[in-house]
């Protein structure tokens, strides 16, 4: 079951972390590369700005986005702004999401995000949560993937697997964690399963595109390789 406004809450926490640690840069190192090919960290700091914008859209029914080519634009355009109108962006931006949140509203309804992709609106928060704890990482600032939080992690690690079930070029594979936990994913691919072990961290970066897999251990097969998100 799907507690929005749990997650609402989480957003806003995940949010003043990522506030406070940017805060700390200066108008120098924000322009440095982040881990994002092509990105710098003031790429991220944009990206994740207008998404907060993006998804009041989507909470209210408009297009998520006008076009991939406006999103990329509109990211090129705020990447180079000096560190604090990136910091009121951010604030201004993730106060509106909130706000929009907070509107009594139908969390069963289904709504549009990018690409034609459907969910329900309940789901919208930790959409968001995903992309301001992730991008934090992508930022190379002191936050890693080991950083996250338990729940986070656990519940990311399962959307992603779910996310690619089934999925043509990825072999049954079983992941287990440290914590003994068990998932599947893959199976459209043929063969398997392959089994994949590691701590939940190093998995979460496997499976979200952060890390190579290289300290996985990888067991009856090679370990897969994963489409983009």
């Amino acid at each position: 079951m799907i507690d929005h406004a749990h997650d609402l809450a989480s957003v806003r926490e995940a949010t003043d972390r990522l506030l406070t640690a940017v805060a700390d840069l200066d108008n120098a190192t924000v322009t440095e590369a982040s881990r994002l090919p092509g990105w710098t960290r003031g790429h991220v700091l944009a990206h994740l700005s207008r998404n907060a914008d993006a998804l009041v859209n989507v909470l209210e029914g408009r297009p998520m986005y006008v076009s991939g080519e406006a999103r990329d634009a509109d990211i090129e355009r705020d990447a180079p702004r000096p560190l604090d109108v990136q910091l009121s962006d951010l604030r201004d931006s993730a106060a509106r999401f909130q706000e929009t949140a907070a509107v009594p509203a139908d969390w069963s309804r289904t709504v549009e995000l990018r690409h034609g992709v459907t969910d329900t609106a309940s789901r919208v928060p930790f959409r968001r949560w995903i992309e301001v704890e992730l991008h934090h990482v992508d930022l190379g600032i002191g936050y890693e993937l080991e950083d996250l939080p338990q729940e986070f992690v656990r519940r990311e690690t399962d959307f992603l697997a779910a996310r690619f079930a089934g999925h043509k070029d990825v072999p049954a594979t079983r992941m287990s964690t440290g914590e003994g936990r068990t998932l599947t994913t893959g199976g459209g691919a043929g063969g398997g399963p392959v089994v994949v072990e590691g701590p939940a961290a190093d998995l979460l970066g496997w499976l979200a595109g952060r890390r190579d897999g290289s300290a996985l251990t990888v067991k009856d097969g090679t370990l897969p390789a994963l489409p983009p998100l």
